[in-house]
């Protein structure tokens, strides 16, 4: 069963003043080395600092494991993944995060269709706090506006998460680029609103097979945009069968 995680951004300023935590430096006789890769500078290095100060007081990595899970830090700071290592010979601690690449903007709704609170979907399947998003874009790891995810309770608690992350990480960029809503039904059904050649174009996606009928989906697109005609649907459901259709005349 997939579990949700839904991480908050307080407590990202409370060491603000420590926000440019050098990759390499040493502080009290011991060397830091820190890898921040594609997370946001400010919450990876406030999280770094708060690894070091805590090192500092007795040199125990333990006690540095038991507050980043007591704290949940690796949630509030938007992390994938993190390792921290030490290496007594050179006094040397590494400090290594990854942090998930956004992929949509998610509006989680309550069984009777109000919107009960929004996030962000990480390529690991997990939700983030909508914050997360604004960091990204504010040090421009992501460019342009994420596409607008609509889920279910009740689908956010199965497996559709990590379907849909799988299914979008699949896409091509540059189709990617183009979505502007993905709806997924209580029934698995999935749709996808494009926006072909300024145009709202519907993809009827069904509930299975979305690999495969992907392959033909990136086809179409390409071929319409090619020839710049764009459809008002795409309807993908039956798997041997692609049914297009357009609103303007020839």
């Amino acid at each position: 069963m997939w579990s949700l995680i839904l991480v908050s951004f307080l407590g990202l300023t409370t060491l603000s003043a420590f926000a440019g935590v050098p990759e390499s430096f040493t502080q009290k006789n011991i060397n830091y080395r820190t890898y921040i890769g594609e997370c946001p500078s400010k919450s990876a290095n406030s999280f770094a600092m708060i690894v070091m100060k805590e090192f500092e007081k007795k040199n125990s990595l333990k006690d540095v494991k038991e507050k980043i899970l007591h704290e949940k830090l690796d949630e509030k700071h938007f992390l994938s993944d993190y390792r921290i290592n030490y290496n007594p010979v050179i006094k040397t601690l590494r400090i290594n995060l990854e942090c998930p690449e956004p992929l949509a903007k998610v509006q989680v709704y309550k069984s009777n269709g109000e919107e009960h609170y929004s996030a962000i979907l990480g390529d690991n399947a997990k939700m983030y706090e909508p914050g997360y998003e604004n960091l990204m874009k504010l040090e421009k790891k992501i460019t342009g506006n994420l596409p607008l995810l609509a889920i279910s309770m009740q689908q956010l608690e199965g497996d559709a998460p990590t379907e849909l992350a799988h299914f979008i990480k699949l896409m091509g960029k540059d189709l990617r680029q183009q979505i502007s809503e993905i709806i997924i039904s209580k029934n698995n059904d999935l749709t996808i609103v494009f926006a072909l050649g300024g145009k709202a174009t519907s993809v009827f996606m069904g509930a299975d097979l979305w690999d495969e009928k992907l392959i033909r989906l990136s086809k179409i697109v390409g071929y319409v945009q090619k020839n710049k005609r764009y459809p008002g649907s795409i309807n993908l459901v039956n798997s041997k069968k692609v049914v297009v259709k357009f609103s303007d005349s020839l």
